[in-house]
């Protein structure tokens, strides 16, 4: 029971950071939020995470997969279906924001999906929501090719959406957004399903799960690296690198940036933790304990990365 408090305890809090943290970023900045800067800070927090959940669950798969025997012990149930429905509602309610101009709709009335058609955003939005749609429909498929194919449609609609035409070097942005989201997803929604797979196999076949959460810390680390070289990338194409340490702190976008590299930097710390309890610790097993501190926190970030989406952006001096 305190472990469920806990852990609702920590939902909880995450789910706080949109609702006030746009107050706290904007403060003293003299920037004016985006309309309904707080929906779109939620609804995007469902819908990443429930692409955390999609392509995190086939990186995990095809690393048990690799491990002698895993094939025969037991598996665990599948996330996918309850992560698409999430990811429509999440999809629906971002295209409903989109179809009025991206203001917070107060009837049913003010909603016009026709008018999605008649946008770049628009259609963008539409293909979130049929992608959610599709990976929903197809979350038994045996093949993870097919089941990667309607979670990697959103990241691709959402890297699009992030670098309009109009932006310099938008095809750039959009690939180094594509990166960034893709392992960000495979190494939160991929840590998650590793210690759900290690709690139904430490009892019976402790060997294989050890050996699962080892690949997964070694695959981990090159994931960080790849997010590490595609943030930094990101923020410099955002804030020039000579006006970077004044818009960090000076800026709505830079503080809430600032509070995510603070939470990726204890998530990587608590990362080497569990890894160092792997290789040195006489019971392996008990890397188990910073790796589910580690999902926690990630599952902040994802939301923190939300926030981010919807702060306005930096000025180019």
């Amino acid at each position: 029971m305190p472990r469920v408090l806990a852990v609702l305890a920590l939902v909880t809090l995450a789910a706080l950071i949109p609702l006030f943290g746009p107050a706290a970023a904007l403060d003293g900045t003299g920037e004016a939020a985006v309309p309904a800067t707080r929906t779109l800070s939620l609804l995007r927090a469902l819908l990443f995470g429930a692409l955390c959940l999609q392509i995190g669950e086939v990186f995990a798969e095809s690393l048990a997969r690799r491990i002698p025997g895993a094939r025969a012990l037991p598996g665990v149930r599948s996330w996918t279906p309850y992560a698409a429905g999430a990811g429509v509602l999440a999809a629906l309610g971002l295209a409903a924001i989109v179809s009025t101009g991206n203001l917070l709709p107060h009837h049913l009335h003010d909603i016009d999906f026709g008018a999605l058609s008649r946008s770049r955003e628009g259609m963008l939005a539409l293909a979130e929501v049929n992608a959610f749609v599709f990976a929903w429909l197809l979350g038994g498929a045996r093949s993870p090719l097919v089941r990667l194919l309607p979670p990697a449609t959103v990241v691709l609609a959402e890297a699009l959406r992030a670098h309009p035409p109009t932006e310099e070097s938008a095809l750039f942005g959009s690939a180094l957004t594509v990166v960034h989201l893709s392992c960000a997803a495979a190494w939160a929604g991929g840590l998650l399903y590793v210690l759900r797979r290690q709690r139904a196999w430490r009892a019976t076949h402790p060997g294989e799960a050890v050996a699962l959460l080892g690949r997964y810390a070694r695959a981990a680390g090159l994931l960080l690296a790849a997010l590490t070289a595609t943030g930094v990338c990101s923020t410099l194409r955002r804030m020039p690198p000579e006006t970077v340490l004044d818009q960090l702190f000076t800026t709505g976008y830079g503080r809430t940036l600032c509070a995510k590299v603070l939470l990726v930097a204890v998530v990587a710390l608590l990362a080497l933790a569990a890894r160092l309890r792997l290789s040195r610790a006489a019971d392996p097993l008990s890397a188990g304990v910073p790796a589910r501190a580690e999902v926690v926190l990630l599952a902040a970030v994802v939301v923190a990365s939300a926030l981010l989406t919807a702060m306005p952006l930096p000025i180019r001096w």
